[in-house]
């Protein structure tokens, strides 16, 4: 069954565009735009808390839980984003539908793999300026779309029964396109400026997960997930044109160098296999070389991220026959983000909230569709800034089966 929804699944995937506007946030000019990738459903309905040796989900950020699948596992994702941008004088609003990932997890005794396909970030912004009331003066908009995605391959392997290791290979790749346009009133032709950047990188991951037990029902639960520092490489054109000319000046393409920094996060928790979790995670990253020749700016510089989240879950009784509410896993959590960003001399920070549910998928089916609910504030209306309110309604599916066992009855 797994693998007929797992060729459907492609099928639908190979029709979506990874240049699609994955954000409509202004603050996605800066850098390579918004980090898209911030864990499967299942995590990020518990604010990207991700400490439990888990065998029936997979954990894309730390590939030591590759380890601990004891069932194919085949996981994909979507979400649909509403969002309200305020400034002191304006307020509008975007919407957007989104893939966010696909991934499959093979069990293979101590060892475990894994292999998919991940939007990393997202550039999708309209800006605009208009003056065109006043003879004389300038109008501009600015937009841009694209953003990075990544395939990757990950090993885990079991050292011992409560202890993990693993490592993941990724390679980066991608396309940003941004638009800027000026036109004076009166005069009767604009100017455009295209500027295009094709990405290309590959970055490397490792991880240990731990858990031991604290007495005969409480089980203690660590994560330790480390990202090396790595290089995408830019290959950058711009096309400058007036809007009746037909031959457009192109200037010639060069060639430039990203450093995206590298990144470590621990996680700890407490609970009860298969009935509760309340665990914590804290991100930590150092400052990147993001700024591209399009998008410096005296007014922009980047600092170390860092991220605190605190969340959980709760299963009344994943083994009951009489009850399906029972089944079901609960999920919430809190983040506070400080995503590396300063803009006028204002550190642009995330808080949010996330709620989710893991809903089975028929009784002796350990497959599920998970839903989540996330509310947040990013940004300030401060120094002449944006303060972006959102909502984004995620959904995806986790299906299990056993492959590459043999039949003991015809």
């Amino acid at each position: 069954m797994i693998k007929k929804i797992i060729v459907s699944a492609c099928l639908l995937i190979s029709f979506v565009s990874f240049a699609q506007q994955g954000t409509a946030s202004p603050y996605s000019f800066f850098g390579i735009g918004d980090v898209r990738f911030k864990g499967t459903l299942e995590n990020r309905s518990m604010a990207g808390v991700s400490v439990e040796q888990d065998s029936i989900h997979l954990n894309i950020e730390n590939p030591s839980s590759y380890a601990s699948l004891r069932q194919t596992t085949f996981t994909v994702g979507g979400s649909f984003g509403s969002s309200k941008f305020k400034t002191d004088t304006q307020t509008e609003k975007a919407q957007r539908a989104t893939f966010d990932y696909l991934a499959l997890g093979i069990p293979m005794g101590k060892f475990g793999a894994a292999f998919g396909l991940v939007p990393v970030t997202s550039v999708g912004y309209k800006i605009r300026n208009d003056n065109t009331a006043t003879e004389g003066a300038t109008s501009s908009q600015l937009e841009g779309k694209g953003g990075v995605n990544k395939v990757f391959f990950g090993l885990g392997y079991k050292i011992r029964p409560n202890w993990n290791i693993g490592a993941d290979a990724q390679y980066n790749f991608g396309k940003i396109t941004t638009t800027s346009l000026e036109l004076v009133s009166g005069v009767q032709n604009a100017t455009t400026e295209t500027n295009t950047s094709e990405l290309s990188g590959v970055s490397f991951n490792i991880g240990t997960m731990y858990q031991t037990k604290i007495d005969k029902k409480l089980t203690l639960f660590t994560s330790l997930n480390y990202t090396f520092a790595s290089t995408l490489s830019s290959h950058n054109s711009r096309v400058i044109a007036v809007t009746t000319d037909p031959d457009p000046y192109v200037v010639p393409s060069t060639d430039s160098d990203l450093k995206l920094p590298n990144k470590v996060t621990f996680g700890a928790g407490i609970g009860q296999p298969r009935k509760w979790l309340v665990g914590t995670t804290m991100s930590f990253q150092g400052n990147g070389q993001l700024a591209n020749y399009y998008n410096s700016a005296d007014n922009v510089r980047y600092e170390k991220y860092q991220k605190y989240a605190v969340g959980g879950y709760y299963v009344p009784n994943y083994a009951s026959f009489t009850s399906y509410l029972s089944r079901i896993t609960y999920r919430a959590g809190l983040k506070y983000e400080k995503i590396g960003l300063v803009v006028n001399n204002e550190a642009i920070n995330d808080i949010g909230m996330n709620l989710g549910a893991g809903i089975p998928l028929g009784n002796g089916s350990w497959s599920n569709v998970n839903v989540g609910l996330e509310f947040g504030k990013r940004g300030t209306m401060s120094a002449n800034l944006v303060q972006e309110n959102y909502f984004n309604f995620s959904l995806s599916f986790s299906f299990n089966d056993r492959w590459f066992v043999k039949s003991k009855f015809n």
